[in-house]
């Protein structure tokens, strides 16, 4: 019956949130750069998903459906705030920082422009294939690559200044 097929695919929505929760706030936190920032987008972004199951049309679109939603859902709080974040607001890292101690690579990924930065974080910290980050961000893959490739050429000749100094 279709209820319960509805009812088992809610299941296994539920399953796939709660197992990938610390995968998501690393996603929020790499955005937000701000723990708090970081748990209320993946709170209002599962919110969202839960409200809005009846548009996901496959199991197997669940998770970049699902970053699609929590995508946005940063990309609004960075709206609210302006893009600007008083130095006072900063957080040192720490034990239950998601990111890697070295931040100096996390902050030339966070310095790219928004698209070229959202696919370099796709592809790298969440391992999704190209195809995968095209349904995301609703781009074509070949504008993906293009995305991809420009960010990694920016890093690259950011780590190589870096290195000079």
């Amino acid at each position: 019956t279709v209820e319960a097929m509805s009812s088992s695919g809610e299941c296994a929505l539920i399953a796939y949130l709660t197992q990938e929760q610390a995968r998501f706030y690393r996603l929020a936190y790499s955005y937000l750069n701000n723990r708090e920032d970081a748990l209320d987008a993946v709170q209002t972004a599962v919110c969202r998903a839960l409200e809005r199951q009846d548009s996901l049309r496959s199991a197997g679109a669940m998770r970049g459906w699902f970053y699609r939603i929590l995508i946005n859902v940063c990309m609004d709080i960075l709206r609210e705030r302006g893009r600007s974040v008083p130095l006072e607001q900063w957080e040192d890292p720490g034990a239950e920082d998601p990111l890697p101690p070295d931040g100096s690579l996390f902050e030339r990924v966070r310095a790219l422009p928004e698209a070229a930065g959202t696919v370099v974080r796709l592809r790298f910290y969440e391992e999704l294939s190209l195809k995968e980050i095209a349904a995301v961000t609703g781009c074509s893959i070949n504008t993906v690559k293009s995305r991809l490739y420009s960010g990694l050429r920016k890093l690259r000749i950011a780590m190589e200044g870096a290195e000079i100094e």
